[in-house]
């Protein structure tokens, strides 16, 4: 954020403006008891002083280090075209935008976002963003429930382990039964999620690639749920669709995921957006605005907040969502994101991914005491068993520069020897040995 700081006379002419003498003035109303009695400020330095200050804190936050994580959020490269276009000043708003105030510029980039989104999911309509993939796939969980009219969510224990706490907290107020079938080592266990599938069931909810980096085909599943009058509900990770098949091309009803990955940077968790897309049958379900195309009376093309089934527009217990928060400007990001790249673009960037992640799987894998968990194909994630605490282990690379990896134990009680590892485009050659190199002093020491 740009700071403009106010000259001693600047300060003069807006007290004057507001009738006060001095800044203490201001909070004169605050009890003096009350005021805070000093910032602890130090005191003013120059702006060289400053950025220098500025990296060695960042230095110490980690920014040296050399990321091995994922699970859910990727370290990917950035176009210099989505930091320029992205940050126009036209995009800037300091509200979530209405129709009376949504420029046509705004509304023809959510278009384009959405259009984007479809066909990178394979899927007919998509909204303008959610929040995260997280709370999008909690939305896709409540959008069967009300489009099915049943109260039974089956839910794969290989997806993400925070949205699936997230879903958890979105039905615990619905009063709706959830049913999670744990996963056949690091892969999503299908014939169970099959025979989980009743006449009550209203949606079935898996990941791909999943939590521990295994790429399924859920196709005979969402053949399974149609024929029980369920649906099929897949999470997505965006840059992997570039390979592998997407939810559309595999029956899926509702696509959801993060969109981090799409030309938004990795700063501190946040922001993100998430990605909704479903058939077209289920439109008038999907939470949140959808951006359509239009015409006005001269013929002339425009763009209008078409759908947006939300509290603020319509009986509250109507509402398709109750948060439905989008990000738009990070959707916009994301729009640049696939535009930059296109088709063929993207399908590069994931062969990438795909090739530097398998280069490193096959040397990890080399270490004596290190075995590869997966049985099933990979994109750019994958889960190893240490021979010792993976924890541990990854604590001992950090202070080598590396973060190695997820450890598992947090959300797998019983697999605290597990690691999963995630190599992106940017992970050079030398970093993946100096992390191949660390790892095998680690464990063989």
């Amino acid at each position: 954020m740009t700071y403009c700081p106010n000259t001693p006379e600047e300060i003069r002419e807006m007290l004057s403006v507001i009738g006060v003498e001095t800044i203490e003035d201001l909070f004169a109303p605050i009890p003096k008891e009350l005021r805070a009695r000093s910032f602890d400020l130090p005191p003013g330095i120059s702006e060289f002083e400053l950025m220098d200050r500025a990296r060695q804190l960042a230095q110490a936050g980690g920014s040296g280090i050399v990321p091995f994580i994922g699970g859910g959020l990727y370290d990917h490269l950035i176009p210099a075209t989505v930091d320029h276009l992205g940050s126009r000043a036209e995009f800037a708003t300091s509200y979530t935008p209405y129709q009376p105030e949504c420029s046509q510029g705004t509304l023809q980039a959510l278009y384009e976002y959405q259009s984007g989104i479809c066909r990178l999911t394979g899927m007919e309509v998509s909204n303008a963003s959610l929040y995260d993939g997280g709370t999008a796939l909690a939305e896709g969980a409540l959008m069967a429930l009300r489009v099915t009219n049943r109260n039974a969510i089956v839910l794969d224990q290989s997806v993400n382990p925070l949205h699936r706490e997230i879903v958890r907290g979105y039905l615990a107020g619905h009063e709706a039964q959830l049913v999670e079938i744990e996963a056949k080592g690091c892969e999503a266990d299908l014939e169970r999620l099959s025979s989980a599938i009743s006449g009550e069931t209203a949606a079935v909810l898996v990941q791909n690639p999943n939590f521990f980096g295994s790429v399924a085909d859920f196709t005979a599943l969402a053949e399974r749920a149609h024929q029980q009058g369920a649906l099929l509900v897949v999470s997505c990770y965006p840059i992997s669709l570039g390979l592998v098949k997407s939810p559309g091309e595999m029956g899926a009803d509702i696509a959801v995921g993060e969109g981090q990955s799409l030309g938004n940077p990795l700063s501190f968790g946040g922001p993100a957006f998430g990605l909704i897309a479903a058939t077209k049958s289920l439109i008038r379900n999907l939470p949140g605005r959808i951006v359509g195309e239009t015409i006005d009376r001269s013929g002339r093309r425009g763009y209008v907040l078409t759908l947006q089934a939300r509290e603020q527009h319509i009986k509250r217990h109507k509402a398709t969502s109750n948060i439905c928060t989008n990000q738009s400007l990070c959707a916009l990001r994301g729009m640049i994101f696939m535009t930059a790249l296109g088709a063929d673009g993207f399908r590069e960037l994931a062969q990438l991914n795909y090739d530097k992640a398998e280069h490193a799987k096959k040397v990890l894998a080399l270490i004596d005491g290190v075995t590869l968990e997966n049985r099933a194909p990979t994109f750019n994630e994958f889960t190893l068993t240490l021979p010792t605490d993976a924890g541990s282990v990854v604590q001992r690379l950090l202070a080598r520069g590396i973060a190695a990896g997820v450890p598992l134990g947090s959300y797998y009680p019983g697999r605290e020897n597990s690691l999963v590892v995630t190599v992106t485009e940017r992970r050079s050659r030398e970093q993946i040995e100096k992390l191949a190199e660390g790892l095998q002093e680690a464990v063989c020491s």
